[in-house]
């Protein structure tokens, strides 16, 4: 096996005890860099540790980097990785600490601090090393058609409800108009209930009680769609990442990328 087939298989997969020890070491520095834009937001600990967190902030970068410029060098479709949804993950990770030494001067101040926060989101970076977060991502993907359904069935209850307190309580009980009134059953619904809208006449709040008790149930149901999926997916996961698509959905047992045929490693 050549360098640049290792060093794909502690990259992209986790199958060995490198792969594994590299995702773990992958994770640790995603959290310490989400810590570190959460510290930073903090005036007292941003005022007295400054340069220690800037100087924290420019080594994870550069190990972001490090980390992206592998990626395209070991795959064998570098543009495929480039585009996919990991890899723009990967280059907006590093980006924020990039753009800032363009932004100078105090008139940017603000854009500087906006763009900083961006780093925030290397927490999805965090599901490519989890089975966990994979098997979800599987679920999730297996139960569209299902929750798609769910939620039309949703929209429609929110509309008739919507409707039938705007014509049951009116403007002047709170319900201004119909998407006042929607706004109004989309909280109950989901058992918020900000109580900045209540309906005041018996009917109205007969139809409420009715909505609230339902919401419980409406609640659930994704839960349970998502859940059974996920069960079945868990058997089928693995960390096998086909080196030409990166296709990464693959039978245990599989020998051959079922996307585009290239052998798995």
């Amino acid at each position: 096996m050549s360098r640049k087939q290792k060093l794909y298989e502690i990259i992209f997969e986790a199958d060995t005890p490198k792969g594994k020890l590299f995702d773990v070491a992958l994770l640790v520095v995603i959290l310490l860099s989400i810590a570190l834009v959460i510290l930073e937001s903090v005036p007292s600990i941003n005022a007295n540790y400054r340069e220690l967190l800037r100087l924290l902030e420019w080594c994870i970068t550069i190990l972001f980097t490090a980390e992206y410029i592998l990626r395209i060098l070991v795959v064998q479709r570098p543009s495929k990785y480039i585009f996919s949804f990991y890899g723009i993950i990967d280059f907006l990770s590093v980006l924020p600490s990039y753009l800032t030494l363009i932004f100078v001067g105090s008139q940017s101040l603000v854009v500087i601090r906006a763009i900083r926060l961006l780093r925030i989101f290397r927490i999805l970076k965090l599901n490519r090393y989890t089975v966990a977060g994979n098997n979800l991502k599987l679920a999730l993907q297996s139960s569209r058609e299902k929750i798609f359904v769910f939620l039309f069935f949703v929209i429609n209850v929110i509309l008739i409800v919507g409707t039938l307190m705007y014509l049951i309580e009116g403007p002047e009980n709170g319900f201004t108009s119909i998407p006042t009134s929607i706004y109004w059953t989309i909280v109950t619904m989901t058992t918020v209930g900000y109580g900045d809208i209540s309906p005041q006449t018996p009917v109205g709040q007969m139809l409420a009680s009715v909505l609230m008790i339902a919401g419980y149930a409406i609640i659930a149901v994704p839960t349970g769609i998502v859940t059974a999926e996920m069960v079945r997916s868990s058997t089928k996961s693995n960390t096998q990442v086909c080196p030409r698509c990166l296709h990464d959905q693959h039978e245990n047992d599989a020998a051959f990328c079922k996307k585009c045929g290239r052998q798995l490693n």
